[in-house]
């Protein structure tokens, strides 16, 4: 496939010029958009502040409930971190799908109650953090509590992702044994949506790990986190593309902690660290998908240099 060149495109501002890119990508199946959306930070870049003035002022609650209409004006794709903490119900599906335009393009991570194992010990958890968590891997409660909620949209949501926090030894003392309950988790799930895996074991990335996905067409999340090797680390492992399609997930550098970029880079409205090897990375996932001629779904993270529109356009002026 002929690569296409990618800013001869029309005069605009650099939103528009960003959309027009990004456009062009997904006509070739790359969709390429952030983790969440809701953020004042990008008022002036990505969202235009007249629009959610009332009485004259600015608005959150109207931003908030509305912003992502605007969006989808830039970005064809977007990843809903949100549903990691919730069973959503339908009238929230109903208002979220109902609040941009039909081309728009979704990914959800799976509520935590499924990926979970032992629930943290943190004061968020109450009276369950430290404990066991029954539902672990429930394929069941997946469908009946999320799936079954969610398949009216169906068209809409290119990919689920599963996130596994790290597991203890305690938790599992080898990989083989996590490999074991996954393995059997997703033969048991439905296949009318595509799936996704992203681990934050190290040790576990190996030809076990791979193969298990490869069986169930579920792709590995290659992920930039904080324990993880990096992307490009990632993606030259061998057997890493598991599935007829790839996900990444630009989160945080290596070795800071998710808090630190949360102090570090809040309000998320400018870049104030570049990552040159991860957006190295990222352009090189989107080469070996055209290759491929494989579906690619690419989400920046503002925690990943402090403002994930202009990570975005970091990565594909330079393609």
């Amino acid at each position: 496939m002929s690569e296409l060149p990618l800013f001869t495109c029309p005069e605009g501002s650099p939103r528009e010029r960003l959309a027009a890119v990004l456009r062009r990508l997904a006509s070739e199946n790359i969709f390429i958009g952030t983790s969440s959306w809701k953020y004042e930070g990008w008022l002036g870049h990505i969202y235009t502040a007249e629009r959610y003035l009332v009485r004259g002022r600015f608005s959150m609650k109207r931003f908030e409930e509305t912003c992502l209409a605007e969006y989808a004006e830039t970005f064809p794709i977007v990843c809903g971190d949100f549903t990691f903490y919730q069973f959503p119900s339908m009238s929230y599906w109903r208002r979220l799908f109902a609040s941009a335009p039909p081309a728009l393009r979704y990914a959800f991570k799976v509520p935590e109650a499924i990926t979970v194992k032992v629930f943290p010990k943190h004061e968020r958890y109450g009276a369950r953090a430290g404990l066991p968590n029954e539902a672990f891997l429930n394929a069941e409660l997946l469908e009946e509590a999320f799936l079954e909620l969610l398949r009216p949209y169906r068209s809409q949501v290119s990919v689920l992702i599963f996130e596994f926090g790290a597991f203890s030894r305690q938790a599992y003392p080898a990989a083989v044994e996590f490999l074991s309950d996954l393995d059997k988790f997703l033969a048991a799930l439905p296949r009318d949506f595509s799936y996704s895996v992203e681990i934050r074991n190290p040790e576990y990335l190996g030809p076990d790990y791979f193969a298990c996905l490869r069986r169930h067409g579920v792709a590995h999340v290659f992920n930039a986190w904080t324990r993880m090797p990096e992307l490009a680390v990632q993606l030259s492992l061998p057997g890493a593309f598991t599935a007829g399609f790839s996900v990444a997930r630009a989160l945080l550098k290596r070795g800071r902690t998710y808090e630190e970029a949360v102090r570090k880079f809040t309000p998320y409205d400018r870049i104030q660290e570049e990552d040159p090897r991860g957006r190295e990375a990222l352009r090189e996932l989107i080469r070996q998908a055209r290759s491929r001629g494989q579906p690619s779904f690419i989400f920046v993270n503002n925690r990943f240099e402090g403002n994930a529109p202009r990570t975005i356009e970091a990565v594909v002026a330079e393609l």
